[in-house]
């Protein structure tokens, strides 16, 4: 191991004391915030960090096995955030690798000492660097990111917005969207509940826009809108979009399952309202439902699945797919949710369950 000679003495006095990401972050008297960027962009609060760190609770939303954590932190004097973004496996309970967490904090302690917003050096950047428990996310879920963080911190959003609400409203023309950043489409998912423009809120003006956008706007938005809790309207405006697309007569194209698909994941952070929740039942009692669907409710509106009549739909739909591995992933998926476990085995062992599910299940263990 290369410790730097001016952090030597600091490194083993830090490591004499630091047993946690949150005790490293105190030492350095900084503010910070953490979010989990896995399935979908969520706030966890410090106290539930730390009891995830000492292993009192499983991690609550995993994703692949890892717990995905976005931490922003700040010194009062500079409040423009630094950000780390890891990815710490969990073993087979959902429990942090507390191995894995000491690693990290070992390499950031040796890189930077006690003052994790110092400007490193060459030595130090290239310790940072290598560090394997650092990951870069999907380019939309870091401008969903960098939106949320800005917000939560009263900072300025990009200058992006300002033209995304005047898209919005309609006066640029639907045809006119090339001018649309999506930072500027973050920016205003973030702010979905506010009143910018003075005469409506931001989720009205949209409710209104929906029927007009074109695919590339309402995809991105989309996938923007699932990281946030939405007003009774908009949800309404949603799921008569998201129903509009599933009767329709056309053939049920790739464009028109990767629709449905979106309109699906921005119900996400809503999935427990009695009106999504009544539209994912609907949904588990079409004859048929793509792979895509079955993947977006697995990923992004599980707790819908929380009722184990909803749950055992969901498994015979995706056993119609007659994809043994789809399944297995599903499955596996969905078993390390803790919220999601104990409704999993119940399914399982359920004597109403059909013959094809009882053997899926069987292969799955052989």
């Amino acid at each position: 191991m290369h410790i730097f000679p001016n952090l030597l003495t600091n490194y083993y006095g830090l490591m004499d004391t630091i047993d946690t990401i949150t005790q490293l972050l105190q030492s350095s008297n900084s503010q910070y915030r953490l979010y989990d960027v896995g399935r979908k962009i969520a706030k966890i609060s410090k106290e539930q960090f730390e009891k995830i760190e000492q292993n009192q609770i499983p991690y609550p939303t995993p994703s692949q096995g890892h717990a995905c954590i976005a931490i922003a932190f700040w010194q009062k004097q500079s409040p423009q955030p630094y950000l780390w973004l890891l990815k710490l496996p969990l073993d087979e309970r959902g429990l942090l690798n507390q191995g894995a967490r000491n690693h990290f904090i070992a390499i950031i302690v040796e890189a930077l000492g006690a003052d994790l917003t110092q400007d490193a050096n060459e030595q130090q950047e290239e310790l940072l660097k290598n560090n394997p428990y650092l990951f870069t996310p999907a380019q939309y879920k870091l401008a969903a990111l960098n939106s949320k963080i800005k917000f939560e911190l009263k900072q300025t959003p990009s200058e992006y917005l300002a033209p995304f609400i005047s898209y919005i409203t309609g006066d640029t023309g639907w045809e006119n969207w090339q001018a649309v950043g999506v930072q500027g489409i973050t920016d205003f998912a973030v702010r979905i509940n506010e009143n910018i423009n003075g005469t409506a809120k931001n989720s009205e003006l949209l409710s209104k826009a929906l029927p007009h956008l074109p695919n590339e706007v309402l995809l991105p938005l989309c996938s923007a809108l699932e990281n946030e809790p939405l007003a009774v309207e908009l949800l309404e405006a949603l799921i008569t979009l998201f129903k509009a697309k599933l009767s329709s007569q056309e053939p049920a194209t790739e464009q028109m399952i990767q629709v449905q698909q979106h309109l699906l994941r921005s119900l996400a952070s809503s999935c427990q309202h009695p009106h999504v929740h009544q539209l994912i039942s609907l949904l588990l009692q079409q004859q048929t439902l793509a792979a895509d669907l079955l993947i977006t409710l697995s990923g992004r509106c599980w707790l819908a699945l929380e009722n184990s009549d909803n749950l055992m739909a969901f498994f015979e739909h995706v056993i119609a797919s007659k994809e043994q591995t789809l399944f297995n992933h599903i499955f596996k998926d969905l078993v390390a949710i803790p919220a999601l476990r104990p409704i999993v085995f119940q399914c399982m062992r359920a004597p109403e369950r059909s013959d094809a599910l009882s053997k899926a299940i069987g292969q799955l263990f052989n």
